[in-house]
């Protein structure tokens, strides 16, 4: 099995998302992530958390991230399109139509 690094993006950061949103709307969204979870099954290694406030750390210094990326997950599937089948009907579009999700492969180091 490979493993996969998803990123979830929004247009809204995740702290400003769930200080927006009412018990019955956080309620809601939990509801979907958890379906969403169970009929992903063992494909999900870490169902991961959102993320908050970033730093972009470089040669230059350190600055602020811009709004972006606001959650991620760990999948595993035998390839990339078995991993793009768990994100099918995944809850971040239904809770944010705009967003997009980055999946990554997680590649093995030579010699380790």
């Amino acid at each position: 099995m490979k493993k996969f690094v998803v990123l979830y993006n929004a247009p809204q950061s995740a702290e400003s998302a769930m200080a927006e949103s009412t018990p019955e709307a956080a309620a809601e969204g939990m509801k979907l992530w958890t379906d969403w979870a169970a009929r992903a099954g063992d494909g999900i290694i870490e169902l991961g958390s959102p993320l908050g406030a970033g730093k972009i750390v470089g040669n230059s210094g350190v600055s602020e991230a811009e709004t972006g990326v606001s959650g991620y997950s760990v999948l595993q599937a035998e390839d990339m399109d078995g991993a793009l089948k768990l994100l099918e009907g995944h809850p971040h579009f239904l809770m944010a139509p705009e967003a997009s999700i980055h999946i990554y492969e997680q590649l093995d180091i030579p010699g380790m």
